[in-house]
């Protein structure tokens, strides 16, 4: 387990001149490469215990491994000095994490946590970015191999700008749904269509759970209208829930996220504000 004397302090040899809070608590090792310290994200991430946090580290060094990569060269294990209660200064459980290794971390993390959105957001563009400014390759003086190195440069760049959309209709709007959610920060359908209802030209709820089976949405099961696929629920846009009918049974429902909603609002047309609730 290392510890931090070979690491300059948190936000040392920052060029970005702070901007954002990830930058703030970057580390330079030895060599100057980009580190984070795991305690250091586990607060701008929104977990307060390290417990469960430490259980995130150790779910994105398993992806790490199972894509054919050695977690340990991107999430090393390390001791870090708090002050803790009335014990004092004390050596703790500690990670330090690549850029790459951190971009793991914050996908492994709690999706329903604005904190985490904020992070995949950082580390997915700042690893991008750090793609397109590496050095390029010799290029054979031809018009060929120019075209293709054009070719391949406008790849890359289209693929930034799709991921910097994708993160940004993914990260939480502060706010925005509040008043359609229920206490546990859900979304009910029929709730969905009323907020919905002006984008979506005044559908019922039959027929917006029609339109969330359609082919283009393809939001929910055919076979099963409660059932939403799973990669809706993987990315946090729907959760299904027991709920007690008016007949006394216990029934699956398909409730939104606000995460969900705003996929479902890019999908429908692109911006929108949700109208108030009845």
């Amino acid at each position: 387990m290392s510890s931090d004397t070979n690491l300059i302090a948190p936000g040392a040899g920052n060029e970005s001149g702070g901007a954002s809070p990830f930058d703030s608590i970057m580390l330079l090792d030895h060599n100057g490469e980009e580190r984070w310290s795991a305690r250091d994200l586990q607060v701008l991430m929104g977990y307060e215990e390290w417990r469960k946090f430490d259980d995130t580290v150790t779910r994105a060094a398993a992806a790490i491994e199972a894509s054919g990569m050695d977690a340990l060269d991107h999430i090393v294990g390390a001791a870090k000095v708090m002050n803790s209660g009335r014990w004092g200064r004390q050596q703790v459980k500690d990670y330090r994490l690549t850029r790459f290794g951190a971009y793991h971390v914050a996908l492994a993390g709690d999706g329903r946590k604005p904190e985490v959105a904020m992070a995949k957001t950082y580390f997915a563009v700042r690893t991008r970015e750090a793609e397109l400014a590496a050095p390029a390759p010799t290029v054979p003086d031809s018009p060929e191999a120019h075209l293709a190195l054009a070719q391949n440069y406008l790849a890359a760049a289209t693929e930034l700008v799709a991921t910097k959309k994708e993160l940004a209709i993914a990260a939480p709007k502060a706010g925005k749904w509040d008043q359609f959610c229920n206490s546990d920060g859900l979304i009910d359908m029929n709730v969905a269509a009323h907020a919905l209802s002006d984008l979506t030209g005044g559908l019922g709820r039959t027929k917006f759970m029609e339109m969330l089976r359609s082919d283009d949405i393809h939001f929910l099961q055919k076979q099963n209208q409660r059932l939403p696929y799973q990669e809706h629920e993987r990315a946090g846009r729907a959760h299904v829930r027991l709920v007690e009918a008016p007949n006394g049974k216990w029934v699956e429902q398909t409730f939104f996220t606000p995460r969900g909603l705003d996929w479902l609002v890019d999908r429908l047309g692109g911006n929108y504000l949700p109208l108030p609730a009845a």
